[in-house]
């Protein structure tokens, strides 16, 4: 845990450095300022209303305990154990096996688990899965992600300010400078926000394995989703791609060079951290 703290603190520190930096070569100090309103604001928009947006693109609906009395016994148990509030239960119509949590605190908070996954898991599977989503509550992963959001969306726009307010003289840097760092800046922003979500994964993991106390049970969930995803891969669309981060696994077809800008660390990573949490010797 300490470990991917300071991981994410890292990168969350360059990405600062980096649009202080840029910042004020391209645009000084009112580019900086002009930058900062616009990532502020998108920012709000995803800490206060990621649980909308994101239920919404899975097209969940809230469940009741008569219809689910399993995922609702599970939930309150952790939650208990935890001592923190129980957050809202959502069940989401998609036949791949995949959940997510959301929510900026506790008290806000929303769990949503697909069809395919209660179909899939067994209950000390399912347990391992719903204690990684509460984790990622207890983290403030929301709050984390947003501000890496924030900073990115800083980045981007970056480009743009030096393109309509720069200059070629010694004062500023020049168009094709400007137009270099719209191009690159986006994707070395994109880089280290991808490489924070997949830092609070391992993190999430660990959180949620010592709450249940069972990181294999976990462990042998992941290895089920991971069949699951590769069988029903979800159709990309930016809907979706905007709270794929939140999910426990991928739910697109990574391939390629996808894999290098995948918010999420391989399974089979995650697996071997799980089993040697649990003292596993193969």
């Amino acid at each position: 845990m300490h470990h991917n703290g300071l991981r994410t603190a890292i990168l969350l520190g360059a990405l600062s450095a980096f649009i202080l930096v840029v910042g004020a070569w391209l645009g000084g100090g009112s580019g900086l300022r002009i930058a900062f309103v616009i990532a502020l604001a998108a920012s709000g928009v995803s800490y206060f209303f990621s649980d909308r947006i994101a239920l919404s693109a899975m097209r969940a609906r809230p469940v009741a305990e008569v219809e689910q009395p399993v995922l609702y016994r599970i939930v309150r148990d952790l939650s208990y154990d935890a001592r923190q509030p129980m957050p809202r239960l959502y069940v989401s119509p998609t036949m791949q096996p995949n959940a997510f949590a959301t929510g900026r605190n506790p008290r806000n908070a929303a769990v949503c688990v697909t069809h395919g996954i209660l179909g899939l898991l067994d209950e000390r599977e399912l347990k391992g899965v719903i204690g990684h989503e509460l984790a990622h509550v207890y983290n403030r992963d929301i709050l984390i992600s947003s501000i890496a959001g924030a900073l990115a969306t800083m980045i981007t726009y970056f480009g743009y300010i030096g393109l309509f307010f720069g200059s070629d003289d010694d004062e500023g840097p020049g168009f094709l400078s400007a137009l270099l760092v719209m191009i690159l800046g986006p994707v070395a922003a994109s880089m280290i926000q991808m490489a924070i979500s997949r830092s609070r994964e391992f993190a999430a993991d660990e959180t949620g394995a010592r709450l249940t106390g069972d990181p294999l049970a976990l462990a042998s969930a992941l290895r089920k989703i991971e069949m699951g995803v590769r069988q029903l891969p979800l159709m990309e669309n930016g809907r979706l791609a905007s709270a794929s981060h939140m999910m426990i696994a991928n739910p697109f077809r990574g391939a390629g060079i996808g894999k290098l800008f995948s918010t999420h660390p391989p399974i089979a990573e995650r697996i071997s951290r799980l089993e040697r949490m649990a003292g596993y010797r193969r």
